[in-house]
């Protein structure tokens, strides 16, 4: 790989990082957060949620935009936006301010991350190549959560304020590279022939509304008519959406994409594989901060071995995908997951961190097999014109899946836990809550073992020596 190609690779790598880092950083300062400006638990709520809303509800129309406006200024444009925006929520005084920064940082990511990705499935070529750096993009993106955990502890300690300061500068530093080193693939963009308004605009508010209602779901209680209308709304939207671009004469996307088996059946495992780990890790989170009191640091620590997979992601999975090829190593990850979170299932009030650190070493395993080869699979065949669209539904799908895993844990959780206090309640209501993402895993291993009996069945049918 040429000095130029690693450059590239290493600005791209870095956006992502500061993605998946910001998101953890912020979760582990919001006690603090709290405690200083006096927020309400529905604000200090509605501070994740308004980044997941601006991010989930955006990242497909990103991704488009990508394709149509260009790749380079869409990932430039959107990381200074994602630098003002977390500066501004550095300087909040007041709930509402932060909601807003969270929100168009939000948006923003969902904008440069999908422009991020297809710049480098349209800068590597297919094969060996690409799917190196996409590993390696892959389990960037995983590490940076990880560490963010552990980062974000530290931070708050100083202060929570520098828990958006932080990604200011990472995000300053990353532009001030990337200016010279992106170049715009001008070529590859298709010419301009209108912009679809009627369908980004369906698209966009029918991802908001599933968003917001799938956050909702971890109040069951509270205001289900809305819950039941949010999503109602964003199906009918949805549906308004798939006719428009059946019509239009420029579709924001062209519906034949999703007659690909293997991009659908990659779109559904990501979502299954995030709704599994981050429903498991908010989880853990409370299992050791709740139920076994240890600080934001000790849980931080506890989870960096879940990162394996930054060492794994760009060293074993290569060999494995040339060899293996994708879809087996991708099941090989799923099973890992699901045995992981099978052995947690029996988790005590007096575990030894010996006792969970073999769950988090297969999580580990999961990520590292299963992250950047559904990502390969999702993007692989597709056109160039495409890519961008390709990055945007598989950036959905996680991001989607994310939130579906954190609001579902914490409704079974809450539900199992009912009126009932103390340790050995919070105990059991969190083992019922574990099935969840077992649950989850066992679907998506399904899903892989389904892709691989259609991909053998498609060899079988070429004829010897084609």
């Amino acid at each position: 790989m040429p000095a130029r190609s690693w450059g590239v690779l290493a600005v791209l790598c870095g956006a992502i990082f500061l993605e998946g880092i910001d998101v953890a950083m912020l979760n582990v300062a919001l006690p603090s957060i709290r405690a200083d400006l006096g927020l309400s638990t529905g604000m200090l709520s509605g501070v994740v949620s308004a980044y997941v809303l601006g991010y989930g509800g955006f990242m497909l129309l990103g991704g488009r935009a990508a394709d149509l406006l260009g790749r380079r200024r869409m990932f430039l444009l959107w990381l200074a936006v994602f630098l003002v925006f977390s500066g501004l929520g550095g300087f909040a005084e007041e709930g509402w301010v932060l909601l807003l920064a969270r929100f168009v940082t939000g948006v923003a990511a969902a904008f440069m991350t999908p422009a991020g990705l297809s710049l480098i499935t349209t800068t590597f070529p297919e094969g060996r190549l690409r799917n190196r750096a996409l590993l390696i993009y892959a389990g960037t993106a995983a590490g940076g959560f990880a560490l963010g955990l552990v980062i974000g502890g530290l931070l708050t300690a100083f202060g929570w304020r520098w828990v958006f300061f932080a990604p200011v500068l990472m995000s300053a530093a990353i532009l001030l590279a990337a200016l010279p080193l992106l170049k715009e693939p001008d070529a590859q963009r298709p010419p301009a022939r209108g912009f679809d308004l009627a369908g980004a605009a369906s698209i966009t508010g029918a991802m908001m509304l599933l968003v917001y209602g799938v956050v909702r779901l971890e109040h069951p209680a509270d205001g289900l008519p809305l819950t039941l209308a949010a999503f109602a709304g964003g199906l009918a939207l949805l549906g308004a959406f798939v006719a428009i671009e059946r019509r239009t004469a420029n579709p924001l996307v062209r519906l034949g994409i999703f007659r690909s088996g293997s991009l659908v059946r990659a779109n559904v495992m990501a979502a299954l594989l995030t709704a599994s780990f981050f429903g498991f890790q908010f989880l853990v989170t409370l299992y050791l901060q709740e139920l076994r009191g240890w600080s934001t640091i000790q849980t931080g620590l506890a989870l960096l071995a879940a990162a394996a997979d930054v060492v794994l992601a760009p060293t074993l999975t290569p060999w494995l995908v040339n060899r293996y090829g994708n879809a087996k190593v991708v099941l090989g990850g799923l099973l890992s997951g699901l045995l992981a979170y099978a052995l947690f299932l029996n988790v005590g009030l007096d575990w030894a961190y010996a006792a969970m650190l073999p769950s988090m070493l297969l999580i580990g395993l999961m990520f590292a097999f299963v992250y950047g080869p559904l990502t390969i699979v999702a993007t692989d065949g597709i056109a160039e014109e495409e890519q961008g669209l390709a990055g945007g539904l598989i950036n959905s799908s996680f991001q989607f899946g994310a939130a579906l895993g954190l609001s579902v844990v914490t409704a079974v959780n809450v539900a199992a836990l009912g009126a009932a206090t103390g340790p050995e309640a919070g105990l059991s209501a969190l083992r019922t809550a574990l099935v969840v993402p077992v649950t989850a895993t066992l679907l998506a291993a399904i899903v892989a073992t389904v892709g691989l009996r259609a991909r053998s069945r498609a060899e079988e049918r070429v004829p010897a020596g084609v």
